[in-house]
């Protein structure tokens, strides 16, 4: 029985390409950012993701997905991981590779949880821990583009130590409101107690249920439903809430 041809645009996303490593810098004590660059990469929209394939001298091969970081910049990719205990790709990731070193990246993955410079209307993005990766690539899309569409951003994390992107998050943008919410450990003199995200977080940052904004919520499984479940609570339309979730994977 003949098979159906892969479509062109599609069989370009499916295939592995090589990723050299030409800079990285750290974001937290456990995260870091690693910029590559990919001849042919056929471009990506914010909130997509790769897939990284590592390959030893013995022949064993193993592979794992991250979220694109870097806004669409040619062939520029830019990966934020972080560091999992005994993670196999993780600690490679993180510790092991090198400037000039070379992996398997293929993509760009996705075409639900993304942002698009098109899009007009208000955005809420809501980050548990690396969850923020995909929504800051939808932050400096926007920035990129000129995009006037108003983004806010509630980011939750453990502690002030965790925060990834905070220059860049720090930076005025009247265009982009940006709250924290810690967990377990808050800055001095913070107003809010450390805790999980509730209600009052959310009510007092999203959109009004007649604004037709969108919403992106990014994080661990718990932290995505939880959130979900509070925005709907909160009368926003769950047809304009997008998830993107993520749970142990051997790193």
């Amino acid at each position: 029985m003949a098979r159906a041809a892969i479509p062109g645009r599609l069989a370009e996303r499916l295939r592995w390409r090589v990723a050299t490593l030409v800079g990285e810098r750290a974001e937290t004590e456990a995260a870091r950012t690693l910029v590559f660059d990919v001849p042919g990469w056929p471009g990506h929209l914010a909130g997509q993701h790769v897939d990284v394939r590592l390959t030893a001298e013995d022949g064993y091969s193993t592979q794992r997905s991250y979220s694109i970081a870097s806004a669409p910049d040619g062939d520029v990719v830019e990966l934020t991981v972080q560091h999992v205990r005994d993670g196999e790709v993780s600690s490679y990731l993180t510790d092991g590779v090198l400037a000039g070193d070379q992996l398997e990246l293929r993509g760009p993955v996705g075409g639900w949880f993304v942002w698009r410079p098109e899009q007009t209307e208000p955005v809420l993005l809501v980050a548990g821990g690396s969850g923020v990766v995909p929504l800051m690539a939808m932050v400096r899309s926007r920035r990129r583009t000129g995009s006037r569409a108003p983004f806010r951003l509630l980011y939750s994390v453990r502690t002030p130590a965790d925060r990834m992107y905070l220059d860049e998050l720090r930076t005025p943008d009247p265009g982009l409101d940006v709250r924290f919410l810690y967990t377990r450990q808050a800055p001095d003199g913070w107003s809010r107690r450390p805790g999980r995200l509730a209600a009052p977080d959310l009510a007092a940052l999203a959109w009004p249920a007649d604004a037709g904004a969108t919403v992106y919520v990014c994080g661990p499984t718990g932290f995505v439903e939880h959130a979900a479940d509070l925005l709907v609570a909160l009368g926003q339309d769950p047809d304009r809430i997008r998830t993107e979730r993520f749970g142990p994977t051997g790193g």
